[in-house]
């Protein structure tokens, strides 16, 4: 998945909570925490907690200290001299 994709969902997202808000609206009913302020905010959210959970997980899948299979990747690697 590339960060253009990534940020097309987002706006999906952000798209989807823009049409429930005037839905609420149009049949006049309002919601006090859920307005264009909070929508845009949310949104902000996940544009910086969605690369952020992608950097960590991609940290924790290249590391040899997490389980003993990498663990014996990383010794065959030393072995080899690719380490």
């Amino acid at each position: 998945m590339t960060a253009d994709k990534l940020k097309q969902y987002v706006a999906m997202v952000g798209g989807v909570l823009g049409a429930l808000l005037l839905f609420f609206r149009s049949v006049d009913h309002e919601i006090s925490w859920f307005n264009e302020i909070t929508i845009e905010a949310f949104i902000g959210l996940l544009v910086a907690f969605i690369p952020l959970v992608l950097v960590l997980y991609g940290v924790w899948k290249n590391t040899y200290l997490v389980t003993p299979k990498a663990k014996d990747q990383e010794e065959t690697l030393k072995r080899n001299g690719l380490k």
